[in-house]
C-alpha cells in the first residue's frame, strides 16, 4: 500500500498548531518580482491584511516564525530577506541591514495597507530599525530581538560564526541537526530537526545544503558580525546606531536571557536610546523558536497598544 506523506512547507503546522491548542489559519506563500529583476518570497498567514511583519535573522528564513505566527492568530507577514529562503541571492553578496530594507519597503508598499508592527530577530531587528529610519510611513512601531549594533562580538556571534563556517553541505540532515544543537542553536530535537528541514535541500547529487546564500560565502560569513568600515559597512557597523536613532516609533529591544544582547548591551541602548523599552525573556537568540508564546503574548500587547 502507498501511503502519501506530506512534504510540503506547510506540513509541519498542523502538529505545532496542535500542541498550542490554535487552529491553522489560512497560509500562503507570496512573491514579488523587485525592479532589478529578483524575487523576494514571504509567507501570509490570515485572509485579512497583514497588521504584522516579522524578519528573521541571518542564517534563517520565514519559517523560524510558524510557531509564533501560530500563537499569534493575526494577520501577518513573514519574510524572506534576500538571500535567504525562498528569496533570489544578491550578486553584490551585500546583505547589510540598509541593503535588506529596501526590499522589505518594497514587499510592504505591495502587500500592505496600513503601518507595521515591525517585529525583526538580530540581522532582522537591525534590518527593521533601517526600515523604520528610512520609511517611517511604513512601521507603526518596533521590537528588536535579540540584537544591538554593539554586541560582544567574542560572544554568541562567535558561535554563529563557528556554525556557518564549516562545510556547506552534508549526507543527511541529521548532521546538521547535531551540529546546530551542540552549538546552542534552536529548541528541542523535533524542532531543530523541523527547521533544518525548511532552510535545507537536497542537490541532484544527493548532498545536502542551506538554502541561504551566508552558508556559501564562508569569508562573508567570517566576517558577517565584524564592525566593517564606511565604505564597507558590515551587519554590525556603527550605521545600525544611526538606523536605530532614526526610528520614530516606538521601540521595544527584546533581550534573550540566554542569547546574544548581554545586560550592558542593553543598558548602552537605553542610555543611547532614553525612550526604548527593554524587555527580558528567558530564551536563547533565536526567541522566536524557543520562546514562541512568549514572544507571541509581547508582539499581540505590542500590536493591541499600535492599533490604538
Amino acid at each position: 500500500m502507498h501511503v502519501a506523506i506530506d512534504i510540503t512547507e506547510f506540513s509541519y503546522l498542523p502538529a505545532q498548531a496542535e500542541a498550542l491548542g490554535v487552529p491553522v489559519p489560512p497560509v500562503e506563500r507570496l512573491t514579488l518580482i523587485l525592479p532589478d529583476g529578483r524575487t523576494l518570497s514571504a509567507l501570509r498567514f490570515g485572509a485579512e491584511a497583514p497588521r504584522i511583519t516579522l524578519l528573521h535573522g541571518a542564517g534563517l528564513n520565514a519559517h523560524t516564525w510558524d510557531t509564533t505566527a501560530l500563537a499569534l492568530q493575526q494577520p501577518l507577514l513573514a519574510i524572506d530577506l534576500a538571500g535567504h529562503g525562498d528569496s533570489s541571492w544578491r550578486d553584490d553578496l551585500d546583505y547589510t541591514p540598509r541593503t535588506l530594507a529596501a526590499d522589505v519597503a518594497l514587499a510592504l508598499d505591495r502587500w500592505a495597507t496600513e503601518p507595521q508592527l515591525v517585529v525583526g530577530q538580530s540581522l532582522g531587528g537591525l534590518t527593521g530599525a533601517a526600515l523604520a529610519a528610512a520609511r517611517p510611513d511604513l512601521v507603526a512601531e518596533l521590537v528588536v530581538v535579540d540584537i544591538t549594533p554593539g554586541i560582544d562580538t567574542s560572544a554568541g556571534p562567535a558561535a554563529l560564526r563557528e556554525f556557518y563556517a564549516g562545510p556547506t553541505d552534508f549526507a543527511t540532515r541529521d548532521e546538521l541537526v547535531d551540529r546546530a544543537i551542540a552549538l546552542g542553536f534552536g529548541g528541542s530535537r523535533p524542532e531543530t530537526e523541523r527547521g533544518v528541514f525548511l532552510n535545507t535541500r537536497v542537490r541532484t547529487d544527493g548532498r545536502v545544503e542551506w538554502k541561504h546564500h551566508f552558508a556559501h560565502l564562508a569569508a562573508q560569513a567570517l566576517s558577517a558580525h565584524a564592525p566593517g568600515s564606511d565604505a564597507a559597512p558590515s551587519v554590525l557597523h556603527e550605521t545600525g546606531w544611526a538606523d536605530l536613532d532614526g526610528v520614530s516609533a516606538p521601540l521595544t529591544l527584546v533581550r534573550a536571557a540566554r542569547g546574544f544582547v548581554s545586560e550592558a548591551d542593553a543598558a548602552d541602548l537605553q542610555q543611547r536610546l532614553p525612550a526604548a523599552q527593554v524587555i527580558v525573556i528567558d530564551a536563547t537568540h533565536n526567541v522566536q523558536e524557543t520562546a514562541p508564546r512568549e514572544l507571541a503574548a509581547l508582539i499581540a500587547s505590542a500590536s493591541a497598544r499600535s492599533a490604538l
